[in-house]
Order: structure tokens, then sequence, then C-alpha cells
């Protein structure tokens, strides 16, 4: 399975789940390595569209979100990770980032192999059937990963809240995870 990385058109268009910005790029683009981009608020989709007509490639997970505007309910694609775009490029890309003057910071990636680890994972979750949001930093818990479903193969810490599971799945570099409920039964504690 390929990350999509670069923002060009949505999939998931109908309304039973999340969806991501993309183009039909690879994960490992052929030069680059991965940085993150800190943004100004509310910003993340004019930098990846700047990015996208500048050919730059990058990766903006959203999820889809039922808002009202106006006594009318309306479902809005938002940022999974608000203020933040991954990017995949060299000093060049940056600069490119740079020049949007909506980015406030851009972060090194020390752990490039991680990173793309995580960020497989959160493609996966947040291209899944399943209600995805946003958990602000990381719960001790046990390690478990997912045996079946649609979601099989992501690793994540569950923690039980009430009688369901959940399951957060980490983007290291941020400090934060994404968490989806799932049946316990599903799950295997990986040391």
């Amino acid at each position: 399975m390929t990350l999509p990385v670069a923002c060009t058109r949505t999939v998931a268009t109908d309304e039973r789940g999340p969806a991501c910005l993309w183009a039909d790029a690879g994960i490992e683009p052929p030069l680059g390595r991965w940085w993150v981009l800190q943004t100004h608020a509310r910003n993340e989709k004019v930098v990846a569209g700047a990015l996208a007509r500048q050919g730059v490639a990058h990766y903006l997970p959203l999820v889809r979100r039922p808002r009202v505007y106006g006594g009318r309910r309306q479902t809005v694609e938002l940022p999974l990770f608000p203020g933040y775009v991954f990017l995949c490029g060299d000093a060049g890309a940056c600069d490119a980032a740079w020049q949007t003057r909506r980015v406030s910071k851009i972060l090194r990636v020390h752990d490039q192999q991680g990173l793309r680890t995580e960020l497989r994972q959160v493609q996966r979750l947040v291209e899944s059937d399943e209600t995805a949001e946003l958990y602000p930093a990381l719960v001790a818990g046990r390690r478990c990963r997912v045996v079946s479903g649609s979601l099989r193969g992501i690793e994540g810490v569950v923690v039980r809240r009430r009688r369901a599971s959940r399951l957060y799945v980490a983007v290291t570099i941020l400090g934060q995870s994404a968490v989806v409920e799932i049946d316990g039964s599903l799950l295997e504690a990986i040391d």
C-alpha cells in the first residue's frame, strides 16, 4: 500500500467515513526526506494546495465531521492533525513551503522510517470506515495490534473507556494520536 503524499483530489466522497487529500505519488518519492510543517491556524489546506500547485510531495490527512452552519447540517473535511502538514522533499521544497507565508515552523524528522510507518498507519485509519478523532497525547497503556477487520495490522496503544476499547495510533513527532473505537476481540497484545 502506498501513502498518498500530495494534495490534489479527495477520496472517500460518500458519507461513510473520513477522507484525505492526495495525489498519485507513493510514500517514498524519488528524492527528499520527510519534514513536518507547522502552519498558522487554519491554514493547512491552503499550504497543501500551494504545495500541490508547485508539485511538492506532501500529505494532509483529513477526516469528515458534521457541522451546522446557518441551521443547515453539512459534512466538512478537517485536518486530523490541526496545524500540521507533512512534506517530503529537499531544501527547495522547504523553501516553497516558507514562501506561502503560512508556515510558522519546519520540524526536522530524524526517524524517517518511523514517520513513514506512522503515516502509513494514519492513512489506513483515515481511509477506513471507522470514525477517527484526534487524541491530544499518547496515553500510557498496552501496545496492541489489530488482528482482523479493515484495520488489520495497525499497531497502537489500547485503553478501555467504559465498555468500549479505543486504539490510539501515534504520530510521535507531533506528540499526538488519532483514536478509533474498536472491538477488543480484534486486538492482540504485542511485547
